[in-house]
């Protein structure tokens, strides 16, 4: 499903204060997962209090050991620290790379930001080579900043 007509889907589930945050966030990682074939993996890391680490979010794919990570740490860690979107296209070129499956063969990670500030971001894993075009990030960063409307 092209990315124009996810939008407005996301902008709907957001919108939904019925629900919880997570139950958003969660609903977020089942739309992206289920309609964007090489988006294998879809979930949310935040920043864990005021420690310089992430913790998991809501998240649909494989279950993950990687719960908490430290910041400068794989890709996620990395854009904790950079601010940065992060998108690449063979992990196993990257030397800070935290492997969650050997079937990844690329991830994207993008950004949440709060009032200016790194609260988080989005990781998608992709079991397919070099999927990530710039759409994709464009697409992600309306999420990212969909999704921050939600976060206080």
């Amino acid at each position: 499903m092209p990315f124009k007509n996810l939008k407005p889907q996301v902008e709907t589930i957001i919108s939904n204060t019925e629900k919880t945050v997570d139950e958003r966030l969660l609903s977020v990682c089942e739309l992206l997962e289920t309609n964007i074939d090489y988006y294998n993996w879809v979930g949310f890391y935040f920043r864990n209090g005021d420690k310089e680490e992430l913790k998991l979010g809501p998240y649909v794919g494989a279950p993950t050991d990687h719960t908490i990570i430290p910041f400068g740490k794989g890709i996620c860690g990395q854009v904790a620290v950079s601010n940065e979107n992060f998108v690449v296209p063979d992990v196993s070129a990257q030397d800070n790379y935290i492997a969650c499956s050997i079937t990844v063969k690329s991830e994207i990670v993008i950004p949440i930001f709060v009032n200016g500030e790194n609260v988080g971001q989005i990781d998608i894993d992709s079991n397919t080579p070099d999927p990530f075009s710039e759409a994709d990030e464009r697409f992600l960063e309306f999420v990212c900043k969909k999704v921050s409307e939600i976060l206080s």
